[in-house]
């Protein structure tokens, strides 16, 4: 890519964009009103955000309590997929949790969501177990995936 991509936590501003991207990845997008009250009354999440050209294109969310993480959402807008962004997004994350002393990391991810699933397993993520009937939208199961460092 010949564009610099920049990534910065993310701030009340980025709500917009963050929303239009959850809408192009994800059956069952997280809201405004949702990320809002992540944003402010969450303690306990964090947003790291890709920018290129002043446009947020991509976004990563968790939840850190003690000294674990859970990985809440990752999406990247449809024209920038396969860039590696959604990598850079995952391995900026990481090291916030290593940072803070983050001893495990989890996320579900849809079973038939095989790049997803691959991406994980390049970072050290490993299987964990099945969520049945997990996603709202239409029952998938969940693959469990966590790392420890």
């Amino acid at each position: 890519m010949d564009q610099r991509i920049e990534y910065r936590k993310m701030t009340m501003d980025d709500i917009p964009a963050v929303v239009e991207i959850e809408q192009e990845a994800f059956a069952t997008p997280w809201t405004h009103e949702v990320f809002e009250h992540e944003m402010t009354g969450n303690d306990y999440a964090h947003y790291v955000v890709a920018v290129m050209d002043d446009e947020v294109i991509g976004h990563c969310g968790m939840w850190v309590v003690l000294d674990e993480c859970h990985i809440t959402n990752v999406a990247v807008r449809k024209f920038m997929r396969g860039h590696g962004i959604g990598e850079a997004l995952m391995r900026k994350a990481i090291e916030l949790c290593k940072a803070n002393d983050v001893r495990l990391m989890t996320l579900e991810v849809r079973v038939t969501n095989y790049t997803a699933q691959n991406l994980y397993r390049k970072l050290g993520f490993q299987d964990g177990g099945i969520r049945k009937n997990y996603y709202t939208d239409d029952h998938e199961d969940a693959l469990v995936m966590w790392v420890e460092f």
